[in-house]
C-alpha cells in the first residue's frame, strides 16, 4: 500500500483550503464531527455516510480460545466491535469505475 495515512490535521488542512474557514475553525470543525460520530457509535446507532459508507457497532458473543502456544482454552469475553461497510460508490471509486451519482 503505498501513499501517507490521512490525519485529523490533513481533514483540518483540507477544510481550510476547500471552505475557507480558519484552521483554528477548521480543526474544531474536524473535532466536533468525529467526536459526534464517536458519541453516535458509542451509544449503538449505525452512522451512515451517504456515498461512503456505515459505521455500526456489532456485539461480539463469549467464546472459548485456545493459546496456540500451551494450548490451553481461554475465555474470550463479550465485546462490542466497530465495522464500517463501503457503499457501492466508494468500492466503484476505488477499483476505477465511474459511477453517475
Amino acid at each position: 500500500m503505498a501513499g501517507k495515512t490521512l490525519t485529523r490535521a490533513d481533514l483540518s488542512e483540507a477544510v481550510h483550503r476547500q471552505v475557507g474557514l480558519s484552521r483554528t475553525e477548521s480543526a474544531a470543525l474536524v473535532k466536533s464531527i468525529l467526536d459526534h460520530i464517536s458519541d453516535v457509535l458509542v451509544k449503538g446507532s449505525p452512522v451512515m455516510l451517504s456515498s461512503f459508507g456505515t459505521f455500526m457497532v456489532r456485539e461480539k458473543a463469549p467464546r472459548v480460545g485456545r493459546n496456540p502456544k500451551t494450548r490451553e482454552e481461554v475465555p474470550i469475553a463479550p465485546r462490542r466491535v466497530l465495522v464500517f461497510r463501503p457503499s457501492h460508490v466508494l468500492k466503484d471509486s476505488i477499483n476505477g469505475i465511474e459511477t453517475t451519482e
